[in-house]
């Protein structure tokens, strides 16, 4: 980068300027990682100090079973093959409850679009889960499936929104981003959900109160501009309603060979490399800097490995999702070994051992718990330390 322009967008940045598309894509052309991580730490600690979000989560997918085939997607199963699966009600309050002992405060719910279930049987799910459980909230459904439910019910996405919100519904999830831009997009995505239909999901959902996430699936055919165009449109519709807590970047996953079937569903990983470390570091520093808008940053950690993860909260990462239990969707396509859970003790010990003061959260960001400060670098320095790569 031109020594100017690189002074230019560090005085924006320290003087809290808003970033332009075009800084956006010259900060993504810059190699200096150290000067990117520099830049976005200052700007994530300005909003949030020295803390670190996490809850105790657990994930539920109540069936893979889905009329779409993107070509990225490894979890989605078609009817009749051999590990497609839908839950029953009683099974997935079940495996809900396998977690309340840990005090848990959320489950995160995402579904293939299945193309026989009928309407009803999602908001029934929800009341039950809300009866078993009813200090937990529910986030669920991502936009895509809202506008699939409009198609399977007949109703408007107000209507069924307030359906899902009597039955227990806190937030929807982020999820059926990808990437927004039709030139990417007619390649990976195989469901009629598109920007249009997402924000005006989510507008709504703001609309009605909810606190939602955003997402970008990054590190596969995209470009960087791609990726800064995605975070424009996201910004300004955060300008609009306000109602974003979070963006979440995801680390596009190659598939394996399933060991069920031996088939690998993702059609694009031939041409595809994955984003290798210091590139999903990249991504989570002109995130941070580009959405002046929205308070927290995450890293899904399942996603990008531990290592990754702590590396992440020193360039714009704030917050760690939680303990995950159990994640079918990239656990059906990575094998690299990101654990299926993380404790709530495992999750303060990862902060810690980063430098960081760990804070419960609850869906909509409310603070739970204040632990301690991290221990100083003397003090870890005195004894072992347990390595989380």
């Amino acid at each position: 980068m031109d020594a100017g322009l690189k002074r230019e967008l560090e005085a924006k940045v320290y003087a809290g300027e808003r970033l332009t598309r075009e800084d956006g894509v010259a900060l993504y052309a810059c190699d200096d990682l150290a000067w990117l991580g520099r830049l976005a730490h200052h700007r994530r600690t300005e909003l949030n100090g020295d803390r670190v979000m996490f809850n105790v989560n657990r994930h539920l997918n109540l069936t893979n079973v889905c009329s779409a085939s993107c070509a990225y997607c490894s979890f989605q199963r078609k009817p009749g093959e051999k590990d497609a699966y839908t839950m029953r009600i009683d099974e997935a309050v079940a495996k809900a409850k396998e977690m309340e002992d840990e005090q848990l405060t959320e489950l995160h719910i995402v579904n293939g679009l299945h193309p026989s279930l009928p309407w009803r049987y999602y908001p029934k799910v929800l009341r039950e889960l809300k009866a078993a459980l009813p200090n937990v909230k529910l986030k669920c459904f991502t936009a895509t499936e809202v506008q699939w439910f409009e198609k399977i019910s007949g109703l408007p996405a107000s209507a069924i929104l307030d359906e899902l919100m009597d039955a227990g519904l806190e937030s929807l999830t982020g999820g059926g981003a990808e990437i927004f831009d039709w030139e990417v997009r007619q390649h990976i995505v195989d469901h009629e959900c598109h920007w249009e239909d997402w924000s005006r999901i989510h507008r709504l959902a703001h609309e009605k109160g909810m606190k939602t996430p955003a997402t970008m699936l990054y590190g596969h055919i995209e470009e960087p501009r791609h990726r800064v165009d995605h975070v424009m449109r996201l910004r300004e519709l955060q300008d609009e309603t306000g109602g974003f807590a979070v963006f979440i970047p995801l680390r596009y996953q190659h598939d394996f060979h399933d060991s069920a079937d031996g088939k690998i569903r993702n059609r694009i990983q031939d041409r595809t490399t994955m984003a290798a470390p210091a590139e999903s570091l990249k991504t989570f520093a002109v995130s941070r800097l580009m959405f002046d808008n929205v308070p927290h940053v995450k890293c899904f950690w399942v996603m990008h490995g531990l290592s990754v993860a702590q590396l992440s909260l020193n360039f714009g990462a704030d917050d760690l999702d939680g303990s995950v239990v159990e994640y079918k969707i990239t656990h059906d396509a990575d094998s690299y070994g990101t654990p299926h859970t993380m404790h709530r003790d495992d999750l303060l010990h990862l902060i810690w051992d980063a430098g960081f003061q760990p804070v419960e959260r609850d869906t909509r960001y409310q603070v739970v718990r204040e632990y301690e400060k991290a221990p100083s670098l003397a003090e870890r320095r005195s004894e072992p330390q347990k390595i989380w790569a």
